[in-house]
């Protein structure tokens, strides 16, 4: 409901000076949500939530916001607003998402462990979702390397959930942060967790099944990040392993990737280390470039190739002044275009 109002009105403040005859003319708003927006209650609840923020020094990043996380933004269902308390870089280059069961094996905690140690030298930001299992060793691994990682929440930012991970989540505030799209008093109802895990798919640009069972909020995640058209990898497992079944069925069906190491990532990524090492060469030669192709060129350097999609997301440029820069580059040679519209650097 609050997309429509923001598409039709363009900012929040005009819904509330809207007359009841304009909203009636928009989709979806039936007549008990228009009467609601006619009184003093979402206000007065917003009120408090703002004094809330400023109390503990949370962001509040609206959908419209520079600083609202790109990926998140080029999700069609993303939220409105999401809160962040914390220091990591929302848009780092590369985020990697980690997921799995509730109840890890001494197998999935080695592999969080290995793949961590691995990833370390691409400097991600990992996220997760602070739960029982594969999430804590994620998060775990993160912190003991100092890694930056982000726990998403399924409820405000006034608890944390579950309680024994408090702790934890103190050490994440200093290497990382914790992001909710839920409001101060908002407990871990049920119906909150997979609303919480298309944020972990939608923050990223790949997500990692690392144990899951055929039923649980992972392959939720992983068929989030599917339908965002984001990379998905699993770790398969014996046959006969419970926890192993639901990451086989992703590999069977061509949901997910298999990956046994982080050379499998970083092959199908375009992140190898001697990828990072020749970025690094290029980037520094005196190359007759503009501020925004400079720009286009240091992505493309880092993610070795993309789409127009990726690099508008990335960039921030409309598609518009992209095809432009792009093509500006591609006469001089700076750029090199590939089959299905997709472009690297010579």
């Amino acid at each position: 409901m609050a997309r429509n109002l923001i598409s039709y009105f363009g900012e929040a403040e005009q819904v509330f000076k809207a007359k009841k005859k304009d909203l009636n003319h928009i989709p979806g708003i039936g007549i008990k949500s228009l009467d609601f927006l006619r009184t003093a209650e979402p206000l007065k609840r917003a009120e408090q939530e703002l004094q809330f923020i400023e109390k503990f020094k949370i962001n509040a990043f609206f959908i419209t916001d520079d600083a609202y996380p790109k990926r998140l933004r080029n999700c069609a269902d993303s939220p409105i607003i999401v809160y962040f308390k914390g220091n990591a870089d929302l848009n780092s280059a590369k985020i990697i998402s980690i997921v799995g069961t509730r109840t890890a094996t001494d197998y999935g905690k080695e592999i969080c462990r290995t793949l961590l140690e691995d990833l370390k030298i691409h400097q991600p930001l990992i996220i997760s979702g602070l739960a029982y299992g594969i999430d804590a060793a994620a998060h775990r691994e993160a912190l003991k390397l100092e890694i930056p990682n982000v726990a998403v929440l399924a409820h405000g930012l006034d608890r944390i959930y579950p309680a024994q991970h408090r702790a934890m989540a103190e050490k994440i505030l200093d290497c990382g942060g914790l992001i909710t799209e839920f409001m101060s008093g908002t407990i871990p109802d049920r119906e909150n967790f997979p609303k919480r895990n298309r944020i972990i798919a939608g923050l990223a640009d790949v997500t990692i099944v690392v144990e899951a069972n055929v039923k649980g909020g992972a392959l939720i995640t992983a068929e989030l990040a599917n339908s965002y058209n984001r990379d998905v990898f699993a770790y398969p497992g014996r046959i006969n392993d419970e926890f192993s079944q639901g990451c086989n069925l992703l590999i069977k069906t061509n949901r997910a990737n298999l990956v046994t190491k982080v050379a499998d990532l970083e092959y199908l990524m375009g992140w190898s280390s001697n990828q990072l090492a020749h970025s690094k060469t290029q980037l520094s030669l005196p190359i007759n470039l503009t501020e925004d192709e400079q720009i286009i060129a240091k992505i493309l350097y880092e993610k070795s190739s993309l789409g127009i999609d990726e690099l508008a997301l990335f960039s921030g440029f409309p598609q518009s002044k992209l095809i432009m820069i792009i093509l500006g580059m591609e006469m001089r040679g700076t750029v090199i275009s590939l089959p299905g519209k997709m472009y690297k650097m010579p």
